[in-house]
C-alpha cells in the first residue's frame, strides 16, 4: 500500500461528491468516478427541498434531528446554493387536528424552530393559499440548488487534489484473493467527456479501498463483488410549473402521502411527490396519471395551480435501505436515515465500504460518518473540516451585490448571476469582452456559460447543470442554439452538433408527460423555430416548407374559436390552460 491510501468513490451525486472533498481534505488520494454528468442519478431528479426536519418530526425524529443540525450547517458552507424561502405545513378543514398538534410538539422534541400560524396570517405570507387553509406552520426550509451544490463539492475535491472522472462507468469490482482491490470502468468519448477526463476507453483504477456511494445503483455495484445491497428503490415523481406561484415551501400537514409538497426554485415551482417502490431505478418513467393527479390534489391547496401551466415532469428513485429483519410493505414507512456497510465485517469481503439510505440535506453528515470510518481503517488522525470551511463559491459571500454599475449588466440579470455565482462572481464576470444574455429566461451570460464550458468541456449537459441555462420556461426553446454556438471557438463542427443534440434530448424528455393546453402550444413553438429556422428535424424541405402542427395534438380536432378561424386551424390546441387535450 502507498504511503498515502488512495481511495476509489463511485457515485457522483451528492453522497459521492462530499466523501471525495471531505476524503481529499484529510489528505487521501482519491479518484472519483460517476457514469453520467455530476448528479446524474437520484441528486439530479430532486424536489430541491432543504429540509429543517419538519417533515420527519412526527415519524422519525432522528431524521429530524439531523436534518436541523445540517439545514443550518449548509447555510453556512453553501450559502450561494441556498435559498432561505421558510416553511408552511397547511391544514385544510378535514386534516387532523390531533396530527397539527403532534407536528408542533415534534418540532420542539427535535429543535427544530416552528410557529402556529391562523389561516390568515398564513394567506398574509402566501396571498395565494386556498381561502379554506384554517392554520399553518412555518419552519425554516429552504430551497437548495442541487446541481450548484455537487459541483462546488466537486470542484473543492479537485483543488484538494481529487481526480474526478465523469461519464466513466464501472463495469466491474476488482476482487483479488477474497478482497476488493479496485474498479474497472469505460470512459465515453467524444462531447461527453469533461475538459480534464480520461480520453474514452476501458481503464482499471487500482485503491487501497473503494466507498459505494451509487445510491439506488449500489445493489448493482455489490452484485460485482457478490455480496448482497438491499436498496429498496422508491420512485417519486415531480412536476416544473412555469412560475412561482408561491415563496415558500408549501407542504401539506398531514402524515406523509402523495403530492403534499410545493417547492420554489429559483424562477419555478416544483410540485411533489410520489412513492412507488421500484425493481430497477433506471426503468420507471412518470406516467401522465401522476401528473394530473399531483396538480389537482395540490391545487387544494394553491387553487391558481389548477389553471398554471406545466412545463415539464421529471421522476427521481430515494436509495432507501431498511435492514433485513425490518420488512416493512410500505416504502413511506422506511426510515430515511442512512446505514453504513462495512463489507469486511458484514461480508468478510474487505476493501470496499458502502453508504446507503439517507437525504440529500444530509449529504455532509453522511459523507464525514464514511470517512471517519475510512479513517480508522487506515489510522489516519485528522479531523473533519467540512463543516467549518465553505464551499467554492461560498467565501465571504453575506450580501449580494449589484453588478449594475461595475460590470454593465441590467441590475436582475447582475443579482440572478451573483446568486449563482457567490463569491466567485468577480473572477467570472469582470470579462473584457462582451458579456450577452444567452439565456433569457434564466438570466445566464456569456462569462458564466465560458466558464461553465472550461470546467465542463463541450457537454452541454454538463454547462446546463452548472448555470441552469435552458432551464426556464422555454426549455431551451429559444437559446439552445445560442448555448451551442459559445462552443465554435474551440470544437469543430460535429462535436458541437452532436452536444446540442444531446441537449434538446434531455430537455424533451422531460415535457413528454406535459403537453397540454398552453404547454402544448409551447412546444409547438419551439418545434417550429427549430424545424423552420435551424433545419433540427432534417427534413429535406417540403414543398411549401409547411410545418405539421397537427403532429402535436392527440385531443379534439374541432377548432377553437377565437373570433378567427383561420387563426384557430384545425390543431385542437387548448388555449384555456386546460388539460383536457389528451
Amino acid at each position: 500500500m502507498a504511503s498515502t491510501p488512495h481511495i476509489a468513490v463511485l457515485g457522483g451525486g451528492s453522497t459521492g461528491g462530499g466523501v471525495a472533498r471531505d476524503l481529499a481534505m484529510r489528505g487521501f488520494d482519491v479518484t472519483l468516478v460517476e457514469q453520467g454528468n455530476l448528479t446524474h442519478g437520484t441528486t439530479g431528479r430532486m424536489h430541491g427541498l432543504l429540509h429543517s426536519g419538519g417533515r420527519y418530526a412526527v415519524s422519525d425524529r432522528s431524521s429530524a434531528r439531523e436534518c436541523i443540525e445540517e439545514n443550518r450547517v449548509l447555510r453556512d458552507i453553501a450559502a450561494h446554493c441556498v435559498e432561505e424561502t421558510g416553511g408552511l405545513f397547511v391544514k385544510r378543514p378535514e386534516d387532523s387536528e390531533e396530527y397539527f398538534q403532534e407536528k408542533l410538539d415534534g418540532c420542539e422534541a427535535c429543535g427544530i424552530p416552528a410557529e402556529a400560524l391562523s389561516g390568515a396570517e398564513a394567506r398574509a405570507m402566501e396571498p395565494h393559499l386556498a381561502e379554506d387553509i384554517d392554520k399553518a406552520i412555518w419552519v425554516p426550509d429552504g430551497a437548495v440548488d442541487p446541481f450548484r451544490l455537487v459541483v462546488a463539492n466537486a470542484a473543492s475535491a479537485v483543488e484538494h487534489g481529487a481526480r474526478v472522472e465523469t461519464h466513466s462507468e464501472v463495469t466491474d469490482l476488482l476482487v483479488e484473493d477474497g478482497e476488493v482491490v479496485g474498479v474497472e470502468v469505460e470512459h465515453a468519448s467524444g462531447p461527453g467527456l469533461r475538459v480534464h477526463g480520461t480520453e474514452g476507453g476501458r481503464e482499471e483504477i487500482r485503491a487501497d479501498h473503494v466507498v459505494n456511494a451509487t445510491g439506488a445503483w449500489a445493489g448493482q455495484i455489490g452484485d460485482m463483488a457478490g455480496v448482497d445491497i438491499e436498496v429498496r428503490p422508491s420512485k417519486g415523481v415531480m412536476t416544473i410549473m412555469n412560475v412561482r406561484q408561491v415563496d415558500t415551501v408549501i407542504n401539506r400537514c398531514r402524515p406523509k402521502g402523495d403530492a403534499d409538497i410545493v417547492v420554489p426554485h429559483e424562477t419555478t415551482a416544483i410540485l411533489g411527490t410520489t412513492d412507488e417502490e421500484v425493481d430497477d431505478p433506471e426503468d420507471y418513467p412518470e406516467e401522465r396519471w401522476e401528473v394530473d393527479m399531483m396538480i389537482d390534489t395540490l391545487s387544494e391547496l394553491i387553487p391558481m395551480l389548477e389553471d398554471a401551466r406545466t412545463i415539464r415532469s421529471f421522476w427521481g428513485v430515494r436509495p432507501l435501505y431498511e435492514p433485513p429483519d425490518v420488512g416493512s410493505t410500505d416504502p413511506t414507512d422506511i426510515t430515511r436515515d442512512f446505514f453504513l456497510l462495512d463489507h469486511d465485517d458484514r461480508d468478510d469481503l474487505p476493501g470496499m465500504t458502502s453508504i446507503v439510505g439517507g437525504k440529500f440535506t444530509t449529504y455532509r453528515m453522511m459523507a464525514e460518518k464514511i470517512v471517519d470510518h475510512v479513517c480508522d481503517r487506515f489510522g489516519v488522525d485528522a479531523a473533519c473540516r467540512t463543516a467549518d470551511v465553505p464551499l467554492p463559491g461560498s467565501e465571504d459571500f453575506t450580501v449580494l451585490r449589484d453588478y449594475m454599475d461595475e460590470f454593465g449588466l441590467q441590475s436582475p440579470i447582475g443579482r440572478r448571476s451573483v446568486e449563482r455565482l457567490g463569491s466567485r462572481a468577480d473572477e467570472v464576470l469582470d470579462t473584457d469582452g462582451p458579456n450577452p444574455v444567452v439565456c433569457n429566461c434564466e438570466a445566464v451570460t456569456r462569462a458564466e456559460v465560458q466558464d461553465a464550458i472550461e470546467g465542463s468541456g463541450s457537454d452541454l449537459n454538463a454547462v446546463r447543470i452548472r448555470t441552469r441555462a435552458t432551464m426556464g420556461n422555454c426549455q431551451g426553446g429559444f437559446c439552445a442554439h445560442r448555448l451551442a454556438g459559445e462552443l465554435e471557438d474551440s470544437y469543430d463542427e460535429p462535436t458541437v452538433r452532436e452536444a446540442w443534440d444531446e441537449l434538446l434530448q434531455e430537455r424533451w424528455k422531460g415535457q413528454r408527460h406535459a403537453l397540454w393546453g398552453q404547454q402544448l402550444s409551447q412546444a409547438m413553438l419551439n418545434y417550429a423555430l427549430h424545424a423552420t429556422t435551424q433545419n433540427r428535424d432534417r427534413d429535406p424541405a417540403d414543398a411549401d416548407g409547411s410545418v405539421d402542427f397537427a403532429a402535436f395534438d392527440d385531443g379534439p380536432t374541432e377548432a377553437v374559436d377565437h373570433g378567427d378561424a383561420d387563426r384557430a386551424g384545425d390543431t385542437g390546441v387548448a388555449t384555456d390552460g386546460g388539460r383536457d387535450g389528451d
